[in-house]
This record gives structure tokens, C-alpha cells and sequence, in this order.
């Protein structure tokens, strides 16, 4: 059974840094494509980053130049670095994963179909 399992979230200042993990098991990490979401209350759930499984990455233009995406497959973990974090940031993030072809990406929620619990990014003014 495939499992996604978050951690690294917490409270920071803006201007601060966390580096988020997810930890997949119960399928062969490298044949998957994954992604980072995030989810503020009372906002849509939005894209952060996805990575294919050549290594191609996507990030959402709010976080681009502030956010890296990559990946272990020999330890099957994926990993969100993220600097210079804004108070806009907080919200829940959610790792992704879905089986796809060489060259796939996307930041489309609906294309993913594995989801993990979250973990809860707060930036504080």
C-alpha cells in the first residue's frame, strides 16, 4: 500500500527557511512523479512544485527562485528546501505522488492521486 508521510513543517519568521520531507513507501519511487501542495483556510489547494521522474521540475510562480524541489531515490524521499519564506506561505503542504511517463510533470492536483497527511508551515511577521 502506498504511503506519504510529511515532516519538517513548523513556525518561522519571515525571511526564514524549512526544509520539508516526505517519505514514500509501498511503490517504486522512481517510476512516480511527485509533487508539492499547499492549502491556506479558506483557500483552493495550489501547486507548489512537482518533480518528473527525469528529474524535471515545475514550480508555481509565488515561489519560484525561493523554492527547490528534489529527490532521493535511493531513499525514496522527496524534499521542498524553501528560503526567504513570506507570511503567505503558511498553509498546510501535502506531498504528492502519481505513476507516470519519462518527461511528465504537472501542477495539477487533479493528476496526482496519492496524497500524504501534511504538515503545517507557519510564517509569523
Amino acid at each position: 500500500q502506498l504511503h506519504l508521510v510529511e515532516s519538517g513543517g513548523g513556525s518561522v519568521q519571515v525571511g526564514g527557511s524549512l526544509r520539508l520531507s516526505c517519505a514514500a513507501s509501498g511503490f517504486t519511487f522512481s517510476r512516480y512523479c511527485m509533487g508539492w501542495f499547499r492549502q491556506a483556510p479558506g483557500k483552493e489547494r495550489e501547486g507548489v512544485a512537482s518533480i518528473g521522474r527525469d528529474g524535471s521540475t515545475n514550480y508555481a510562480d509565488s515561489v519560484k527562485g525561493r523554492v527547490t524541489i528534489s529527490k532521493d531515490n535511493a531513499k525514496n524521499t522527496l524534499y521542498l528546501q524553501m528560503i526567504n519564506l513570506k507570511h503567505e506561505d503558511t498553509a498546510m503542504y501535502y506531498c504528492a505522488a502519481v505513476w507516470c511517463l519519462y518527461g511528465d510533470t504537472s501542477l495539477d492536483a487533479n493528476w496526482f492521486g496519492y496524497w500524504g497527511q501534511g504538515t503545517q508551515v507557519t510564517v509569523s511577521l
